[in-house]
């Protein structure tokens, strides 16, 4: 078991605090929740689990909490969302058990866990198309380039590129009013590192916003209104949205689930993921439960809210993760556009042979 991959950005004292960390989840181990006959642990006889984070991802946690809560009424699950990195910030605080995140963890966030003693276990749920989308009264732009995108959200572009025929000459002149995600939002960091290279680079003068839902109206209600959102807020609001197709150099592509699954909607694919508290989820068998609960539906359920479900193996290795407590992220704390569900399964399977040959020295 390891605490994190390896990474650079890690200095040595504090890998070797980390180990301290690993040290007492091995100890603790032996007390971990007993499992029943079909492997779910018993949950206790009550308890609370606190969901925090990522607005993309809460649409899949509240479905399946909705769910569980039904079965388990003696089992309290609180699911809120306040963006990504604050979800983080509550996380490795201690605030929750579960942070939704709709990009992997950073290494200056790995870092506040540590400091804090929090071990956590990385689990992909499924993957977002992040949409780029206007109102449907817009019937000049189909298709944008992502160099196009570029010249609209670059720091750059901040106060000077306001009508959208300085995006292309043959739009209109008219005003371009920008709908994006707050500075908080793991999709306003998974945005600007596609575009500018820079997780934080983006003009300021644009109505934001971490709810996904005031992204949608705005769009909805603005006829000169762009912004990008997460896939299923776009298949949700589809008769008051329009969604354009992007060209990354290859061609024009449409956000879909097949283009998703066939690696060509790029560079705006991206993984979902929950962190999991480690600890907490040998000290509270509800928690345990609750999350095998969550893997096992977690395929019907992104799909249902309008995200793209992962092969059954990104759930199987998920599983075998979370059950054996393999601690840590399999991207090394660094912002990581254009994974695709083949290199994210390929990053899980590594990780887990890593654990498993760590184990046997």
């Amino acid at each position: 078991m390891k605490l994190f991959s390896a990474s650079p950005s890690l200095p040595t004292r504090k890998i070797a605090s980390l180990l301290v960390v690993v040290g007492l989840l091995l100890t603790s181990a032996s007390c971990a929740p007993e499992s029943d006959q079909s492997g779910n642990a018993q949950a206790s006889q009550g308890g609370e689990i606190k969901i925090n984070g990522s607005s993309t991802v809460y649409p899949i946690s509240e479905a399946i909490a909705k769910e569980y809560r039904q079965s388990k009424s003696n089992v309290a699950i609180d699911v809120k969302f306040s963006g990504t990195s604050a979800g983080f910030n509550k996380f490795c605080n201690g605030e929750t058990d579960i942070s939704n995140a709709s990009r992997p963890i950073l290494a200056v966030e790995m870092e506040k866990c540590a400091q804090a003693g929090i071990a956590f276990i990385e689990l992909p749920i499924a993957f977002d198309a992040l949409t780029i989308a206007v109102n449907p009264k817009n019937d000049w732009a189909k298709d944008l380039t992502v160099e196009e995108l570029r010249k609209m959200w670059e720091p750059d572009a901040e106060g000077k590129i306001k009508t959208w025929n300085q995006v292309r000459a043959s739009f209109p002149n008219r005003p371009l009013n920008l709908y994006g995600a707050g500075s908080d939002s793991g999709t306003f960091d998974y945005f600007n590192e596609v575009l500018t290279g820079d997780a934080k680079g983006s003009r300021r003068d644009y109505n934001d916003s971490e709810d996904d839902n005031i992204i949608v109206q705005g769009i909805e209600s603005d006829p000169n209104a762009l912004g990008y959102i997460p896939f299923a807020y776009f298949e949700a609001n589809q008769q008051q949205l329009k969604a354009l197709a992007i060209d990354s150099g290859k061609g024009v592509v449409e956000p879909s689930r097949e283009t998703v699954e066939q690696a060509q909607y790029q560079p705006f694919s991206r993984p979902l993921f929950i962190y999991v508290n480690a600890k907490s989820a040998q000290d509270k068998p509800e928690l345990k439960a609750f999350v095998e609960y969550y893997l096992a539906n977690a395929a019907r359920a992104a799909g249902t809210v309008g995200y793209i479900p992962l092969p059954a193996d990104g759930y199987r290795l998920a599983t075998i993760q979370f059950t054996r407590g393999e601690i840590g992220t399999v991207f090394e704390g660094v912002p990581q556009p254009n994974v695709t569900i083949a290199e994210l399964l390929r990053r899980q399977a590594v990780f887990q042979l890593s654990e498993q040959s760590a184990s046997t020295k």
